[in-house]
């Protein structure tokens, strides 16, 4: 477990789940910078502080234990990111209600006073958040931005410009850089509230998320034309992406009355074509992002229909899921955590969903040829086969078969 020190004390931090193998920390310079930043300057923080995209928890585990800080708010996308929070702040022994964890699905503050941004690895995340924020934001909130230099780029800075107000940034230290912005906004005029007159409040552009796309007429597992709707911070938001459009291909048939996981769902469209295939298939969506379950559950509703059944999941996976419960899992694995590469959460998702299926069940991956989820799957189920491949993916699958040696540390 490391450590986090600041200004006004030090903090043990990790990431969920805990892994003591993981190198990874709980924080990185961009939270050190911002917390610097805020003490040397004095910040006033007594009235409403909203922090956007705290990754682990870092930033109001800080905050909660600074003198005077006022109403603290957290909001996230990520189950994992407000899980560790969660652990982080009991571990500080803040109060229990030190914090209001919200989420990305969740009205945001009426008013806030000092707004602290950590970039998002999702510019189209970043810009609807902005935008759900803007309304709450007056002429003295204080707005401070953070990230690596490698995740701050003009198309970020211009966001900030076009939805807070002007915006500059600072000088990097450690790799890392601060957003500034001063509000664009004025004490409305009893008259000229929402006209775009002066003192009134500036017009905005609308915010264009959720995005909705129709699917191209050759996706195949009848969803040719079929309009999806996206969340901002969904992957490839604005199109299928080409791994799920690979699967789609070669998905499992003649399921019958199985039950059906869509593990790390996204949009939904993977689950969504077994639902239309399989009219007695019982399906879960599962994800870990609050946006993408969103997603998941309209497009399902508008295109299965109001009556099917299914479940919608956010959550860590199927790590809470019944051993034996489930008959097939289909997975597209995501290989990063935020900027970090990483294959810990596939392998995580693979002993999950070995523990959940029934004997006989199967577990079917797609992903990036270079990845060698096989060699995972092995490790795992102790068996891998290739269903199909091309230039640039494969789609794998592993049976459960009891009896057979495996590991079981990928967790």
């Amino acid at each position: 477990m490391n450590r986090l020190t600041t200004s006004w004390g030090t903090f043990p931090l990790t990431r969920f789940p805990a892994d003591p193998r993981d190198p990874l920390r709980a924080w990185d310079a961009a939270d050190e910078y911002l917390l610097g930043h805020l003490a040397e300057t004095g910040t006033d923080l007594s009235g409403t502080v909203a922090v956007v995209g705290d990754r682990w928890g870092a930033l109001v585990t800080a905050l909660a234990a600074r003198p005077g800080t006022g109403a603290l708010v957290q909001i996230s996308d990520s189950y994992l990111g407000r899980t560790a929070t969660a652990e982080n702040l009991a571990r500080s022994g803040a109060a229990p209600d030190a914090v209001t964890l919200l989420t990305t699905q969740d009205p945001p503050p009426e008013r806030i006073d000092v707004l602290l941004v950590r970039v998002p690895k999702s510019l189209a995340l970043l810009e609807d958040q902005l935008h759900r924020l803007a309304p709450a934001v007056h002429e003295h909130t204080v707005i401070v931005g953070t990230g690596m230099v490698k995740e701050i780029h003009t198309s970020t800075l211009a966001l900030f410009e076009r939805i807070l107000g002007t915006t500059r940034t600072s000088l990097a230290v450690k790799k890392a850089r601060l957003i500034h912005t001063t509000p664009d906004v004025h004490v409305p005029d009893a008259h000229a509230v929402g006209t775009g007159e002066a003192g009134a409040d500036p017009v905005r552009d609308a915010n264009p998320w959720p995005y909705r796309y129709a699917l191209p007429a050759d996706a195949p597992a009848g969803l040719a034309g079929r309009t999806v709707v996206n969340q901002a911070g969904v992957f490839c938001a604005d199109r299928l992406d080409i791994g799920t459009r690979f699967f789609l291909q070669h998905l499992p048939t003649g399921l019958g009355a199985a039950r059906v996981v869509d593990l790390g769902c996204g949009n939904g469209v993977v689950g969504l074509a077994v639902a239309l295939a399989e009219p007695e298939a019982e399906l879960l969506f599962t994800d870990e992002s609050y946006q993408a379950v969103a997603s998941a559950e309209e497009n399902f509703r508008t295109h299965a229909g109001e009556d099917r059944k299914a479940e919608f999941a956010v959550g860590d996976g199927l790590a809470e899921a019944a051993p034996g419960s489930v008959d097939l899992v289909l997975n597209n694995p995501p290989f990063h955590s935020h900027q970090a590469t990483t294959d810990r959460t596939a392998r995580r998702m693979f002993a999950d969903a070995r523990r959940a299926l029934r004997p006989g069940g199967e577990l079917w991956v797609v992903g990036n040829r270079h990845l060698g989820y096989h060699v995972a799957l092995r490790r795992i189920f102790g068996n891998s086969e290739l269903v199909a491949s091309d230039p640039k993916f494969v789609v794998l699958r592993a049976v459960k078969r009891e009896g057979q040696a495996r590991d079981t540390s990928s967790r």
